[in-house]
């Protein structure tokens, strides 16, 4: 079983890996040997994935870097390449979906910020990663979507614009990139991560009702979806977008 989600001399980078499902993937790849680029805006964050990445046996490397900036993107991609040489895995997982009153009071600044985080950034990552990709021996792009994609999504409506925008993406890279690269996304639904401990008590209330499992998500029950679509197992999968939301209406 373990040949089915082996990810051994391969290298991931994981952006927003520094909390959340991009520390428990970053960990569980390297658990299935890979080595991981661990990025996010607070370095000091980043380091200590890595150290934890580092002492499974693996070799990794901290990188801040806010993927709302293509500048900032461009230089990632370099460092990554400068360490590493390649990389066979870009999950495309920083997310943010600030609170706000009325939708007018959602700020031109507030707005690009949002859709530069959530759609931008995966646009110009995998953009230049996809495309040394096709051109060397292949790879994989894993983007992480929401369910706010796809159903109504009161008080985050850019958000889920922007994610939306991303499940568009995910099918249109698969074709521009096959047929060596393969392009799925994860649609995540609640996860009780550390932005869950801002939630309203209504919002736990509401996961009781809605949810098939009558729950949230705990962080490392991302990790099945996220190494099936980065390993061998997921080898005729591409443009595909999975829900693992617990059964959301």
């Amino acid at each position: 079983m373990d040949k089915l989600f082996d990810l051994g001399g391969k290298t991931a980078l994981i952006t927003g890996g520094s909390r959340g499902l991009g520390r428990e993937m970053a960990l569980a790849f390297a658990d299935h040997g890979a080595d991981v680029i661990v990025t996010s805006r607070k370095l000091d964050n980043c380091e200590s994935v890595a150290a934890e990445v580092e002492a499974k046996g693996r070799n990794a490397m901290a990188y801040a870097c806010h993927v709302g900036h293509w500048d900032e993107c461009d230089a990632l991609v370099e460092a990554a390449y400068e360490r590493f040489g390649k990389v066979d895995i870009l999950v495309n997982n920083a997310g943010m979906s600030p609170l706000y009153p009325k939708l007018s009071a959602v700020t031109e600044d507030l707005f690009d910020k949002v859709v530069g985080v959530n759609l931008k950034g995966p646009y110009r990552l995998s953009a230049l990663i996809g495309e040394r990709m096709a051109e060397g021996d292949g790879g994989c792009i894993i983007n992480v979507s929401s369910n706010a994609a796809v159903d109504p999504s009161p008080n985050s409506e850019p958000y889920g614009a922007a994610k939306a925008g991303l499940n568009s993406l995910t099918r249109s890279l698969a074709f521009a990139f096959g047929r060596k690269v393969r392009v799925n996304c994860i649609q995540a639904g609640p996860f009780l991560t550390d932005i869950s401990k801002a939630w309203a008590p209504a919002a736990f209330k509401a996961l009781e009702t809605r949810q098939a499992l009558g729950r949230g998500g705990e962080p490392d029950e991302i990790v099945g979806a996220a190494l099936f679509l980065a390993s061998p197992s997921a080898s005729f999968t591409t443009g595909a977008v999975i829900r693992v939301d617990g059964g959301s209406p």
